[in-house]
């Protein structure tokens, strides 16, 4: 399906993490995945493991990605009607808790390295708080609630962190497309239950 350097993803790499994306949503697969659907599960899958790979080299603190990692567990529980349920739901997906909590320490550790990686460059310059709050913020506070609007200053925390978030994702993808490169990142072809085939190389 893919392969990062010399380690191969496999069709069971991506089934296994399309199923485990709908676990996290609370739903299971009603149907295989088509052609489309894989070749997303297929991309997101390579930049999690580029992410991870780029997360052994860095110095980080994980000593709280446990107490994450439950925390989001115990979200997902409260979407499955009862504890039978989300049992059903782990043995449908071939997994255990604690093989759960495992990938959900995988999934916080990788959102770190982002945070670390990225955040020093996505500086926010005090106007562009300014123009958030008279265009945007303002109007959609106007929306939902009567009365005036907060005073800047009480929400620019906020705002500067929406704008750091949106930094962040704007320079995401140009780091992943290093990451692949430097990795040598190969996509192979995806096979549909009707034999079809797409292909793509970078």
């Amino acid at each position: 399906m893919a392969s990062i350097g010399n380690v191969a993803l496999t069709a069971s790499d991506l089934e296994l993490e399309y199923r485990f994306e709908l676990f996290l949503k609370g739903q299971s697969p009603a149907t295989p995945p088509d052609v489309a659907t894989l070749a997303r599960v297929r991309d997101r899958l390579i930049e999690q493991r580029l992410l991870a790979e780029e997360a052994e080299t860095t110095d980080i603190e994980q000593g709280d990605l446990p107490r994450k990692a439950a925390e989001t567990l115990a979200e997902i529980r409260k979407q499955y009607a009862s504890a039978a349920a989300f049992q059903a739901a782990l043995q449908a997906l071939g997994m255990d808790e604690q093989e759960v909590l495992k990938r959900l320490e995988e999934q916080e550790l990788v959102l770190q390295i982002i945070d670390q990686h990225l955040r020093p460059a996505a500086w926010v310059e005090r106007a562009e708080i300014e123009a958030y709050y008279q265009t945007t913020f303002v109007p959609q506070y106007a929306q939902r609630a009567s009365g005036p609007a907060p005073a800047l200053e009480e929400v620019e925390n906020q705002i500067r962190e929406i704008l750091v978030q949106r930094k962040i994702d704007q320079l995401l993808q140009p780091w992943l497309q290093d990451l692949k490169v430097n990795r040598r990142v190969k996509l192979h072809s995806l096979e549909s239950e009707s034999g079809t085939q797409s292909s793509k190389g970078q």
